[in-house]
C-alpha cells in the first residue's frame, strides 16, 4: 500500500493519480448537472485547471504587484474588509460593501482549495476566489443567473480556467432561448473584449484601494462595466 503523503497547506487533501482521476470526472459531471453546487465548481477548478492556475501564477510572478502578492498572500477575510462599511459613497469599498451587505454574503464563506499539489498554486486559486466578488463590483455584474454567467465568461477570457467556462456551457441552458441569444450577443463579446484589454486583475491588491472612487479604478484598470440588462433582466437589488 502506498504511503500517503503528509498535507501542504491546513486544507491540502493529497490524492492518488486515481483517486484524482476519478475526483476530476464525478466533480466534472456533478457541475454540468448541478452549476449551482459550489463544491462542485470549485474542485473542478481544482482537478482540471492547474494548467490556467500555473499560467497565472508565473504572470504574477513577472509582475512586480504580483510578487509581493504571493510573497505576502493576504487573504480576502470578513476582517480585512471590514473598513469598507465605513467608507462614504463612490468609494470601492464603500461599493464592495454595498455588494455584499445586499446580499447577506460574507467574505469569509469561499470554500478552502482542497485538491491542488503545490501550495503557491493552491494560494493563487484561492486567491481567484476571493477577488470574485471584488469583479462583481468592477464589472457591474449581479448575482443573478444571468449576470454570473456574463461574469464567468470573463473570468474565463481573463483567466483561462476552465471552470468558469464550464460553469457558462452548463448553466446557460437554465436560460430562456431569448436571455440565451443576448448571453451570447452581447454580453459574451463584452466579457471578451474587457477580459483581453483590462490589467491583469490577479495583480491588484485590492485591500489598498478600497478608500479610491470607483470610477477612477474602472477606468485605471481598463475595466468597462457590463451592459445594463433589458428591464425584464433588471435585478430588484441594484449591482454595485
Amino acid at each position: 500500500m502506498a504511503r500517503r503523503l503528509p498535507p501542504l497547506y491546513p486544507t491540502h487533501v493529497p490524492l492518488s493519480p486515481l483517486q484524482h482521476g476519478a475526483v476530476a470526472l464525478l466533480s466534472a459531471a456533478g457541475a454540468l448537472l448541478r452549476p449551482a453546487r459550489g463544491d462542485l465548481v470549485a474542485a473542478v477548478g481544482e482537478t482540471w485547471g492547474l494548467g490556467a492556475a500555473r499560467l497565472m501564477r508565473d504572470r504574477m510572478r513577472a509582475d512586480p504587484k504580483g510578487r509581493e502578492i504571493l510573497a505576502e498572500r493576504p487573504r480576502i477575510t470578513d476582517a480585512a474588509v471590514a473598513r469598507c462599511w465605513d467608507l462614504p459613497p463612490g468609494t470601492f469599498g464603500a461599493a464592495y460593501a454595498g455588494f455584499m451587505g445586499a446580499r447577506g454574503f460574507a467574505a469569509d464563506d469561499r470554500p478552502p482549495v482542497r485538491f491542488v499539489d503545490d501550495e503557491e498554486v493552491a494560494y493563487v486559486i484561492a486567491r481567484a476566489r476571493e477577488v470574485h466578488d471584488f469583479w462583481h463590483v468592477l464589472t457591474g455584474c449581479h448575482t443573478n443567473v444571468f449576470g454570473e454567467l456574463a461574469l464567468k465568461a470573463f473570468e474565463f477570457v481573463h483567466t483561462g480556467l476552465p471552470m468558469a467556462g464550464l460553469a457558462v456551457a452548463g448553466a446557460q441552458f437554465r436560460l430562456s432561448p431569448e436571455d440565451r441569444r443576448l448571453l451570447w450577443q452581447v454580453y459574451i463579446p463584452w466579457a471578451a473584449r474587457t477580459g483581453l484589454r483590462c490589467a491583469d486583475l490577479m495583480c491588484i491588491k485590492y485591500e489598498s484601494h478600497f478608500e479610491e472612487p470607483l470610477a477612477e479604478l474602472r477606468a485605471r484598470w481598463r475595466v468597462v462595466p457590463a451592459p445594463a440588462p433589458p428591464v425584464r433582466l433588471a435585478p430588484k437589488a441594484p449591482a454595485a
